[in-house]
């Protein structure tokens, strides 16, 4: 296997950092790692900038899910300044297939885009098919 490229390294890093409670819970933290322009829709649709996500995160009253686990993690750098990562989480057994976008900026990678898809269908069978019969 090859080794990633140092955008995708970077984004994975940033991704996993942006997973763990600490700095889930730090607007400075969080305001390091996501862009002015950041965008998310969550597993609900619902969509959010960067201080609405930040101040829902960092909220005293804020719900904490616990340990988030990542797997299935891919990146693919699309431009000298554009990473694409697609990665599961789960928290409390619920799948979250995910979707993001980073963006090299003059202080580094920060995130710019990301969504969240529940899994609630089974994965395609390696056919293309589902797995379902």
């Amino acid at each position: 296997m090859t080794e990633p490229s140092p955008g995708v390294a970077a984004a994975v890093e940033g991704e996993l950092r942006l997973l763990d409670p600490v700095v889930r819970a730090s607007a400075e933290l969080l305001a390091a790692l996501l862009h002015p322009d950041y965008r998310e829709i969550d597993h609900t649709g619902r969509i959010w900038d960067r201080d609405s996500m930040i101040a829902a995160l960092t909220a005293a009253d804020a719900p904490r899910p616990g340990p988030l686990t990542a797997t299935r993690m891919q990146g693919v750098q699309l431009a000298e300044d554009i990473v694409h990562l697609t990665y599961d989480t789960e928290t409390k057994g619920r799948v979250y297939h995910r979707s993001s976008v980073w963006r090299l900026t003059g202080t580094g990678w920060v995130l710019y885009y990301n969504q969240a898809t529940p899994s609630n269908a089974p994965d395609p069978a390696p056919d293309g098919g589902t797995d379902d019969g």
